[in-house]
């Protein structure tokens, strides 16, 4: 997630520049064809690439709305994981008989455990990863005959609660409202997996990528008496200021992406660790992770 703080302009320029290189080649082609073939061209008014300007700037707008839609979407599920499993522990201290905090101890750390697991697992890195002091060896081989190591995690939740129930240290209306809240944890999963696998149509990228070709073919014709040294650097500002916008849209519109643009789960899930472990009493108790610079993943 990016921070109110300054970007590197290297950072800036590294998204677009393939697309301001391939600009540059276009430019010179172009300005090729009108000084060889100016006679044969026909009057490019200014007109026309001010109209193609106008539609790509509502196209921009439309994806940037729709790419802002699905991140904030991912950052309210996160909102709602971090509620659900401070109330997870909270139930477990209030509802489950005295006598049992071996097995709170173990749940509590077995949901940090989910939190990480499913933020490295919508990133696609090892979801098992760095696990091995928040579970058990138990767990952790149990995790590996599941596809999905998240919902494993929350199956094993259910399992203890059963336990309980069956010892009779949960009543029945206690198992009940933590059962609630298992749901609740998955159906969180549920919808931030729905982010991570619906796709965002990719013609239309490369659709408005087209436009913007065909935006700066026109301008070009259209300032074929002006100085090439002062054409290129107009043209390229111009479309490198559409291409941010595009790129910016394209990195928001997929949250879970190990980017600097992502929903930062790892950080969100840190803050469930330290907030479970001070429940609990813990001495060892980590700090809020520190950001990379200017971003926080």
């Amino acid at each position: 997630m990016l921070l109110e703080q300054r970007i590197p302009p290297v950072y800036i320029l590294r998204k677009v520049r393939y697309d301001l290189v391939s600009v540059m080649l276009l430019s010179l082609v172009v300005h090729v064809v009108t000084t060889y073939f100016r006679d044969f061209l026909p009057i490019m008014p200014p007109s026309i690439p001010g109209f193609i300007g106008t539609a790509i700037s509502i196209l921009l707008s439309f994806k940037i709305s729709q790419s802002y839609d699905r991140w904030w979407e991912a950052r309210k599920v996160w909102g709602a994981i971090v509620n659900d499993s401070r109330s997870l522990v909270l139930q477990l201290r209030s509802l489950v008989a005295d006598g049992n905090d071996a097995v709170i101890r173990r749940m509590a750390f077995r949901q940090i455990a989910w939190c990480y697991c499913l933020g490295q697992s919508l990133r696609g890195l090892s979801p098992t990863e760095n696990l091995a002091p928040l579970l058990s060896g138990e767990e952790l081989r149990e995790m590996t005959k599941h596809n999905n190591k998240p919902l494993a995690l929350l199956e094993m939740h259910g399992r203890d609660l059963k336990e309980l129930r069956q010892k009779q240290q949960l009543e029945l209306f206690a198992q009940l409202q933590l059962d609630n809240t298992l749901v609740r944890l998955c159906d969180s999963q549920g919808k931030a997996e729905r982010i991570k696998t619906t796709v965002f149509p990719v013609t239309y990228r490369y659709f408005l990528h087209g436009i913007i070709y065909l935006f700066v073919v026109t301008l070009s014709l259209s300032l074929k008496d002006v100085p090439f040294r002062f054409e290129l650097p107009l043209l390229l500002s111009i479309s490198m200021a559409f291409f941010l916008l595009e790129k910016s849209a394209t990195h928001m519109q997929d949250p879970f992406e190990n980017r600097p643009t992502d929903t930062a789960v790892t950080a969100i899930a840190r803050t469930i660790e330290i907030n479970i472990k001070q429940l609990l009493g813990e001495s060892e108790v980590p700090k809020p992770l520190a950001p990379a610079v200017f971003y926080l993943s």
